[in-house]
């Protein structure tokens, strides 16, 4: 059985919730950097992004994780759907690596997992998060975005 420990930021007049983010979660070894694959995940820091900037949200930690063998446990062992339970409400995920049939289950549960090639300090996801929202986003984002019911603003070329 898997053991998830959540810890997470209780929404106040002092950090209140963002209608309208766009919430991403990180796969990381070490709440730091982007660095680990889907399976072998130890935590996923998760944030809300919006126009303006950041909030962290959430860390979710997993105490049973793949070892990045390829190999499969036996039947009935399930660490993946655990996980993708756990990021439920999340939009996007942020990882090194994910198998096909862990996509699946993702991509089923409405959130979009992203590929990255190489570690990175999570402060940079998040900034790269937040420039694609102010800039002109992607087909793939906008899609997300629609379907996640947050509304992109359009700057306005003329308000006479």
């Amino acid at each position: 059985m898997t053991s998830i420990r959540r810890l997470s930021l209780v929404a106040d007049e002092i950090h209140p919730r963002h209608s309208g983010a766009l919430r991403i979660a990180i796969a990381t070894q070490d709440m730091r950097s982007l660095n680990a694959h889907f399976g072998s995940a130890k935590h996923f820091a998760v944030y809300d992004v919006t126009l303006d900037g950041w909030d962290f949200v959430e860390a979710v930690s997993f105490d049973d994780v793949s070892d990045e063998t390829g190999k499969h446990r036996i039947e009935g062992d399930d660490r993946i759907t655990p996980k993708v339970n756990a990021l439920r409400g999340c939009h996007l995920l942020f990882c090194r690596a994910i198998g096909g049939p862990s996509a699946a289950k993702v991509i089923a549960a409405k959130i979009h997992p992203i590929k990255v090639g190489h570690p990175e300090p999570i402060q940079d996801v998040l900034s790269r998060t937040q420039k694609m929202l102010q800039t002109a986003p992607p087909p793939w984002l906008r899609k997300v975005l629609a379907q996640a019911g947050v509304a992109e603003k359009k700057p306005f070329e003329d308000e006479n």
